[in-house]
């Protein structure tokens, strides 16, 4: 049985999946992340990966598509990252030593994600829709004419790091400050619903299962998290609405972590998107991403897949 695997390697975890060429999901490994930097944190990629490969009984691997956050350049060579410690030539190299009959790649976890979701995901069948990844950081990705774009310099569809707030203080992971992610991250969820608790003098709940505490807290009325949720919404719904302006896809599609509470926020995400579209665009549907989390593994396996 020939296979191919993706590997989503995020800031906080790794998650990696098994796959058959048509795109059934045959096994599905995790690992907190390390700092891949090194050929002992390497190993635990490769580890991680042989050893879903061994359960699973597969004959040969075929490919192996590996996502990671921030810039990819076409030739697969990170320009810049954030929110992870990683040598992305290092991790590539142990992993075609793990695998040496495998096609590689290497490519953004947005655009990885928006091609998992082109694939096999609330995307199949769609031209264009730009897909979100709202986990430890905001990745993103675009869909244009069936196609992820990648852009020039690996760069394009990169709206997680737009600026909707030009008077924030506060820098953001690449350095400037107003960006999306700053409010729509798991990690800008949790921040803001913190720094609201300290300002109110309110006791904040404990956050070790992340933004989905906070989530539960926003249902549950409290003022702290109510603010959270709504500074959210109000600046993603901003970062939508020009993006629209300028793609006017199909759809939004909404992914990550954080879209596990996608019915909690989801109404008023649209009410502000609606509120900052221009005409014509402020019935653009946005709706959950049908793969979850696991959009990136679907997403770095097809890449494999299509050097195969």
């Amino acid at each position: 049985m020939d296979v191919v695997i993706g590997c989503d390697v995020g800031g906080t975890s790794i998650k990696a999946g098994l796959f058959s060429p048509d795109g059934e999901l045959l096994a599905r490994r995790s690992a907190a992340t390390p700092a891949l930097v090194d050929e002992a944190a390497y190993a635990v990629v490769t580890d991680l990966l042989a050893s879903m490969v061994a359960e699973a009984g597969a004959d040969s691997v075929v490919g192996v598509g590996i996502d990671t956050p921030g810039a990819v350049r076409a030739d697969g060579t990170h320009l810049l990252h954030y929110n992870i410690d990683i040598d992305v030539a290092g991790l590539r190299a142990a992993v075609s030593r793990a695998f040496p009959g495998a096609a590689t790649c290497v490519m953004n976890d947005g655009n990885a994600a928006a091609a998992g979701e082109l694939w096999q995901g609330s995307g199949r069948g769609t031209s264009t829709f730009c897909h979100l990844v709202l986990g430890t950081g905001v990745g993103s990705g675009v869909v244009c004419g069936g196609q992820v774009l990648a852009g020039a310099h690996g760069c394009a569809g990169e709206i997680g790091h737009m600026c909707v707030n030009p008077e924030e203080e506060r820098r953001c992971t690449c350095g400037r400050r107003g960006c999306t992610e700053l409010y729509a991250s798991a990690t800008g969820i949790m921040r803001s619903y913190r720094e609201e608790c300290e300002r109110t003098g309110a006791e904040a709940r404990d956050l070790s299962r992340g933004a989905v505490a906070v989530l539960e807290a926003y249902v549950d009325g409290e003022p702290a998290a109510i603010f959270a949720v709504e500074a959210m919404c109000e600046m993603l719904g901003r970062c939508l609405a020009t993006t629209a302006s300028v793609l006017d896809p199909d759809a939004f599609v909404i992914g990550g972590g954080v879209s596990a509470g996608f019915d909690v926020f989801g109404d008023l995400l649209r009410e502000r998107y609606r509120a900052h579209a221009s005409e014509g665009c402020e019935d653009t549907p946005i709706v959950a991403a049908s793969l979850g989390n696991d959009a990136g593994i679907y997403g770095a396996a097809y890449g494999a897949l299509r050097l195969v």
